[in-house]
């Protein structure tokens, strides 16, 4: 029987433009039986240099570096030598910034850097790190080369609410294949979305604010007691709960920084299920691209009072996770690639 110690280990490249810190990566990485650092770089030019000469399975890059930051890196990295890329973000607003579009360029996944005591604080994440570079291993490289396609659908007669919602509920992946379908719903879309992205704090104001800019609909990052609305998105913060509620004659937004559900927080499971008891069959729920289960739950629950719910296909999924348990519990009405949702949601609501 073959032992771990003999199977071929993920080579692993560290960019960072700290000595510290890539020597805390380097100990970290080099710890485990199954990876290894092959090398280092401590700027955006020599980590394209190196990921073209030493193919790494894994890059981790640091966001903010001299000469190219980390998404400019990126970019080059994915036109030279595609390889699975995890951003490493301080919480900064630009860090956050930079993280979301890297996301949108090709980067697999992100972590965010500790603030304060780095030294203390990035043993503390060590393990989400080396859990990341795992899972990312699960990606095909060909997926992080797909381009998201812009469609263009026929102008919709001004229509009256329906009183009908859609819910988003996406992970690894999700902002490449959010692009191909927020940005191409019609202005006037009859119906409020509300997108449950797992990320955390400060990461879903950027992703909020950078689909505002190249969507027609108006997206927000939600906020305890907004009111919903149609034509608008209202993005789960990190680290929140997002749920509805009726008040008076109004249906509003809450935030629950209750315990996490399928290990997340934003669950989409948490929403789903208040969403569907308020919004019963006119609850749309589309299931995208990542890891795990959640929104299988909920997809049961929006089935249970007669809504509809669409999964991502193989096709478009970076990671086939969340909408592959959604099909295989037999809750999806339609599986499509994310370049069909939008004119499937058009057509439904």
């Amino acid at each position: 029987m073959e032992n771990s110690s003999s199977k071929r280990k993920i080579n692993v490249l560290v960019v960072d433009d700290s000595a510290f810190m890539r020597m805390v990566l380097k100990d970290m990485i080099d710890s485990q039986d199954d990876m290894k650092v092959v090398g280092f770089a401590k700027d955006g030019f020599e980590a394209v240099e190196k990921a073209v000469k030493l193919k790494p399975d894994v890059i981790t890059l640091d966001v903010e570096m001299p000469k190219l930051n980390g998404l400019e890196a990126l970019k080059l990295i994915m036109k030279k030598a595609p390889t699975r890329v995890i951003m490493i973000s301080s919480l900064t607003h630009e860090g956050a910034d930079i993280t979301i579009e890297a996301l949108s360029n090709g980067a697999c996944d992100f972590i965010q850097k500790p603030s304060g005591s780095i030294s203390m604080d990035i043993r503390k994440i060590s393990n989400e790190i080396l859990q990341k570079i795992r899972d990312v291993m699960r990606i095909d490289p060909a997926k992080i080369l797909m381009k998201p396609r812009r469609i263009s659908l026929p102008r919709m007669k001004p229509l009256v609410s329906t009183g009908k919602i859609v819910l988003i509920a996406s992970s690894t992946g999700g902002p490449r294949s959010l692009d191909q379908v927020i940005p191409n719903l019609p202005e006037n879309f009859p119906a409020p979305v509300i997108l449950v992205q797992h990320m955390p704090r400060g990461f879903t104001k950027s992703l909020a604010e950078r689909l505002n800019r190249i969507s027609k609909l108006k997206v927000v990052e939600a906020q305890n007691g907004m009111e919903i609305e149609k034509g608008t998105v209202y993005v789960a913060p990190g680290d929140y709960h997002l749920g509805v509620k009726a008040v008076n004659s109004k249906i509003v937004t809450f935030l629950d920084d209750g315990p996490k559900i399928n290990g997340v927080r934003p669950a989409a499971d948490f929403t789903a299920d208040r969403v569907a008891e308020i919004y019963k069959g006119k609850t749309v729920m589309v299931v995208m691209t990542g890891m795990g289960r959640d929104g299988t739950k909920g997809a049961f629950k929006v089935k249970y009072y007669g809504g509809v719910v669409i999964a991502e296909s193989e096709e478009t999924c970076v990671v086939f996770g969340m909408p592959k348990s959604v099909i295989e519990e037999g809750y999806a009405d339609y599986v499509l690639p994310a370049y069909k949702i939008p004119e499937k949601l058009v057509e439904i609501i």
